[in-house]
């Protein structure tokens, strides 16, 4: 029985087609006859003759499931829009199926695409074999078309989803790195199973262990946005330096990192402090995700740097603003408000103090402009940085032109080493400014036993207040 006869032939659920390949094979003789040895080149150079070798080829008969595939009524129906199934997207196909056979090899598979007659694209597993006892002449060859479009859309589907994911990671604006926990994980799961259960004291024990740790962690990779927080070339470069970047700073971060883990918190965050190649300071929160699907080994993980360096410092300049005098860089009167109440509430004792008005200020305004006013009042806030440089000693201006040093754990003795010190600055700044030289009216006060410090206060600021009439002459 022919195969074409055969009802396997017909009621094969795939798609099957006999064809008569032999004007094929005379055309491969002939071509080596000619002396072509590289088939695959010689028929990239002349794509004429691949299309004049397809057309050789001649259906003998396809199959009830290749007509439906196809949406072919009939086999007359079929070959008469072959043009529409065997689109240019075969003429590749072609060659390696015409190269197969030239090797000698009478079966093998290709994939292909091929469309129905309404248009509808389809991606095709081609398998061709020379059946047995026509190798001769190649005058019987069996071609099955299984239709594959569905798992290559799914692939296709995949690689789109790959490429976008890698987008996502590459061209993040936020700084992100593939890590592998898993050397982590297996020293925490080795300190379980000795029957470490006070992870906090572990450490407090052997703080060795952060670090070890910290050597154990892989980098896998890094995206732009990484190398550009950190001033990096390169991934090579930021990699081989990799220690510049997390210093000491990151060992207490770290740490709090290992206690999560330890907790079963597999994603957390915290504010840690970087740096870039050059040196320079990187306030960042990160956010630590281990990756789905690799929570039991934790060798894929995500970490995400955001960048809050500019935030930080908007809040320490706010903070500043909110204790410091911008014009003399002194405190304020809110921290000298604050620094009484602590002092109060500590019972430290003794504590001194000195009230310094600045004398004819009104005059300075008046006659020079408020420009000159100013200046005098940056360079009062000079000499009293200068005066408590390096002490536990706090200035603050506290108005317009007064000022109050406040001198915890100071006695009388060191009140008056100060108040020296203070003539001796104030000597050498009007000397530098002689045609402006500042005078001062200046009140200061020892506490007495039992004494409120509110009254010290008191009796400072009196006794500033008796200097200055006496200044102007009342």
């Amino acid at each position: 029985m022919l195969l074409n006869d055969s009802p396997i032939f017909h009621i094969s659920p795939i798609p099957l087609w006999l064809e008569d390949f032999s004007e094929i094979k005379k055309q491969l003789d002939q071509w080596r006859e000619q002396g072509v040895q590289d088939l695959r080149q010689y028929l990239i150079n002349d794509a004429q003759k691949v299309e004049e070798s397809a057309s050789k080829i001649k259906i003998l008969q396809v199959n009830a499931r290749a007509l439906e595939l196809y949406e072919a009524e009939h086999l007359a129906h079929l070959c008469e829009n072959l043009a529409q199934i065997f689109q240019q997207d075969m003429l590749q196909t072609h060659i390696e199926e015409l190269v197969q056979l030239w090797e000698g090899k009478t079966h093998f598979i290709n994939t292909s695409v091929n469309y129905t007659i309404s248009g509808k694209r389809l991606d095709i597993q081609l398998r061709c074999t020379i059946l047995p006892e026509h190798e001769h002449d190649w005058s019987k060859v069996l071609i099955s078309t299984e239709n594959i479009t569905p798992y290559q859309n799914a692939r296709r589907q995949e690689e789109k989803n790959r490429q976008i994911a890698e987008a996502r990671f590459n061209y993040s604006p936020t700084s992100l790195w593939v890590e592998d926990f898993s050397i982590v994980k297996a020293k925490l799961d080795h300190l379980r199973s000795i029957g470490i259960e006070d992870f906090t004291t572990f450490l407090d024990v052997h703080p060795d262990f952060v670090q070890q740790c910290i050597k154990e962690i892989i980098v896998v990779d890094v995206n732009q946005a990484t190398l550009d927080l950190f001033g990096a070339s390169d991934k090579d470069t930021l990699l081989k330096n990799i220690h510049k970047i997390f210093s000491h700073e990151m060992n207490q971060t770290f740490r709090n990192q290992l206690q999560d883990l330890w907790d079963g918190k597999i994603q957390h965050q915290h504010e840690a402090v970087n740096y870039a190649l050059d040196g320079s300071i990187r306030h960042v929160i990160l956010q630590f995700t281990v990756f789905p699907g690799y929570e039991n080994t934790w060798s894929t993980v995500q970490v995400a740097l955001v960048d809050i360096t500019a935030r930080k410092k908007a809040e320490n300049y706010l903070e500043y603003l909110g204790k410091h005098d911008v014009l003399t860089k002194l405190y304020n009167r809110t921290f000298y408000t604050e620094e009484i109440n602590r002092l109060e509430r500590s019972l430290q004792r003794p504590i001194s103090c000195i009230f310094i008005d600045l004398n004819g200020l009104k005059e300075i305004n008046d006659n020079y402009g408020h420009d000159a006013g100013d200046e005098q009042l940056r360079r009062i806030g000079n000499v009293l940085s200068q005066l408590i440089q390096n002490t536990q000693y706090s200035a603050s201006r506290i108005g317009g032109d007064e000022f109050v040093v406040l001198l915890p754990n100071a006695d009388e003795a060191s009140l008056q080493n100060s108040l020296k010190s203070l003539h001796e600055l104030m000597h050498i700044n009007n000397q530098y400014h002689s045609l402006h030289p500042i005078s001062l009216s200046i009140g200061y006060a020892s506490t007495l036993p039992n004494e409120r410090i509110e009254d010290l206060l008191k009796r400072a600021d009196g006794y500033m207040y008796t200097q200055k009439k006496k200044h102007y002459g009342h």
